[in-house]
């Protein structure tokens, strides 16, 4: 008789059952496609499954194990790949259908890594036309569905949208996302998950399709804080394609991940940057507070260098000067398929000269130098993720900013988590994002953990 899977088990729990024998890792991979069988209909996380090459990678990883080969830290685990990774022999589309549809001819870097520590690619998942979006829309290829309302189609947050979806659903145990100015994280927020902005250079973006090189990073979605510690000391490390990741230090999350936060100064923001939050947001971010200062750390208000705004207003022009160079001739010829507002954003960039980009870099320094010189004793900032819970689809306003809070990470060039910190009256997700300095990404799982061991974890209920 065949062991009956938790769907929504986490990585942990589904390495011990696997390394143990209790499950199989094709039993493991047969429960996801039946779970993608079942929700993926209706929720649209996935571009394409690779139920064939699944089943087959599973087979032999349990020939390996059947035969006593050693098992590497992921072995079996589906794990889903936004549609900006390289996969070879698979089309890199980015949400669009005006990138061409070729195979690609090599795996991103941190993709191998996945598989070379025994990881299961289930998929590749909806994305933002080509990840420049926080709603998680996409009218081209069609919008994923925010598996925590099953009657009224809600935004699930973007650009990593299909990754969330997959993940906070069960038809994945994890994913990968890059997030730009929040684009794991919003996901995260909006589907109840963890979602991992890593430091830039922690992670190799080769193989990535690219949108901002000055803010680019790769991400992890997770239902929960060991999985995302477990993910990264997979994921991390260098790579003499991406030479950002050849200074960066080594950094193992798991030892000090339940090590608290006592004695630890930690900062939020001065209450007219958290005006935008609504009162169900605030209410949950207040108790986060209380349970911060009951496990010991001190928490005093911090003033920013300049406004969240004005943070924003630079990383947008940012966003726009450098995606205008990578994908002006796909989006300048008048019968572009790409939709209306991603043309818009990306020919923003058009009007941006060459000494406006060079000034705003030279800003984005003395910025992050300034930000850096005034946290003195501050080890991190925390914050909402979002100003709110998912909105109903038909209400996006896609000229509007889905949260004031994510693209000055980016910026700054910080690293941050999301981390869910409880559900609205309404029953929907919200997150904390707590943002650390760079290569302090170990520090800011540590600070989630105490979170997540007060508030719980949570999964939609219908599915």
């Amino acid at each position: 008789m065949a062991p009956v899977i938790n769907p929504l088990a986490s990585i942990a729990d589904l390495r011990d059952d696997l390394h143990s024998r209790r499950i199989s890792a094709t039993e493991l991979v047969k429960t996801a496609l039946d779970r993608v069988d079942t929700c993926d209909a209706r929720l649209h996380a996935f571009v394409r499954v690779f139920r064939e090459g699944a089943l087959s990678r599973a087979a032999a990883l349990d020939r390996d194990m059947d035969n006593g080969v050693a098992a590497g830290p992921l072995a079996g685990i589906p794990v889903a790949i936004k549609d900006l990774f390289d996969i070879a022999g698979v089309p890199t589309r980015a949400g669009s259908t005006a990138t061409p549809d070729r195979p690609a001819s090599s795996t991103a870097f941190c993709v191998q890594k996945l598989i070379s520590a025994g990881a299961t690619i289930l998929g590749k998942t909806h994305t933002v036309e080509f990840a420049f979006g926080g709603w998680g829309t996409n009218v081209v290829t069609g919008t994923p569905w925010n598996p925590w309302d099953l009657e009224t189609h809600r935004v699930p947050g973007g650009s990593s949208s299909g990754s969330a979806v997959a993940v906070a659903s069960g038809m994945a145990v994890a994913a990968l996302g890059t997030d730009t100015g929040g684009s794991v994280r919003t996901p995260a927020s909006h589907c109840g998950l963890v979602g991992m902005k890593t430091s830039s250079g922690l992670v190799s973006r080769h193989g990535v399709f690219p949108l901002c090189p000055s803010h680019d990073t790769v991400g992890t979605l997770t239902r929960g804080v060991e999985d995302a510690a477990l993910l990264l000391d997979v994921i991390s490390g260098p790579d003499s394609n991406d030479p950002a990741t050849l200074s960066a230090p080594e950094i193992r999350f798991l030892p000090a991940l339940h090590d608290g936060v006592d004695g630890m100064e930690i900062g939020v923001l001065e209450p007219p940057e958290l005006v935008a939050a609504s009162a169900e947001i605030r209410r949950l971010y207040e108790r986060c507070l209380d349970i911060l200062r009951t496990a010991g750390a001190k928490i005093d208000r911090h003033g920013l260098p300049r406004s969240l705004n004005a943070y924003l207003d630079d990383a947008g022009r940012l966003m726009s000067a450098e995606s205008y160079v990578s994908l002006r001739h796909l989006v300048e010829p008048g019968d572009s398929p790409v939709a209306p507002e991603i043309r818009a954003r990306v020919l923003a960039g058009k009007t941006i000269s060459a000494d406006d980009h060079a000034d705003i870099l030279a800003r984005r320094d003395r910025d992050q130098r300034t930000f850096l010189a005034g946290l003195g004793d501050c080890r991190a900032l925390v914050m909402p993720t979002c100003s709110h819970a998912a909105i109903a689809l038909d209400a996006v306003d896609e000229t509007a900013i889905v949260t004031p809070f994510g693209r000055f990470v980016n910026y700054l060039d910080l690293a941050a988590v999301s981390v869910p910190m409880g559900l609205t009256g309404d029953g929907l997700p919200a997150g904390l994002q707590i943002v650390v300095r760079k290569f302090d990404d170990a520090l800011a799982l540590r600070i989630a953990r105490v979170i997540e061991t007060a508030v719980g974890t949570f999964h939609p209920r219908d599915l």
